[in-house]
């Protein structure tokens, strides 16, 4: 689900784009926060949630997992949880989109520790534990919680 972050940004700037609204730093970080949020976040989450549950056996095999873990699922339901929150976001502002980043930045960061313990501990390089996943879990946090500061940054600055 590499792409996803990317459609997201892309759509974004084409939303911006074709927006006939004025350009204003804030606008501009809501519209590709937003983005992110609902597509990388929301759909991408849902997505994982569908992957562990229908194709659980296939998804344990690409982490280098054993199939038919109870873990699995337990995973697929937080999916599901960030997915929810992840699409919400689209019509809760404000708070909501900073509790949403909590939580799916400590999921995707204490993930991306348990990649890097997997490949540290049981030389587990299979892609989908030492690929793209890792990367994903730890650039996306960062990615994330960057556009939500600039933002608060922009708006306090409106503010005075």
């Amino acid at each position: 689900m590499l792409y996803l972050p990317v459609i997201a940004l892309v759509a974004a700037l084409v939303h911006i784009f074709i927006d006939t609204k004025r350009r204003t730093p804030q606008r501009i970080l809501e519209t590709i926060l937003l983005y992110e949020l609902v597509i990388a976040t929301g759909i991408g989450s849902i997505m994982g949630f569908l992957g562990h549950t229908m194709k659980a056996a296939e998804i344990a095999r690409f982490i280098g997992w054993r199939a038919g873990s109870p873990f699995q699922f337990e995973v697929a339901v937080a999916d599901l949880s960030y997915g929810i929150l992840g699409i919400l976001c689209f019509w809760l502002r404000g708070n909501f989109w900073t509790a949403t980043i909590i939580s799916t930045s400590v999921f995707g960061l204490g993930a991306a520790w348990g990649h890097v313990q997997e490949i540290l501990v049981r030389h587990n390089m299979a892609p989908g534990n030492a690929g793209a996943p890792l990367y994903l879990d730890i650039i996306m946090p960062i990615v994330m919680i960057c556009l939500l500061t600039a933002l608060k940054l922009v708006e306090k600055k409106k503010k005075r």
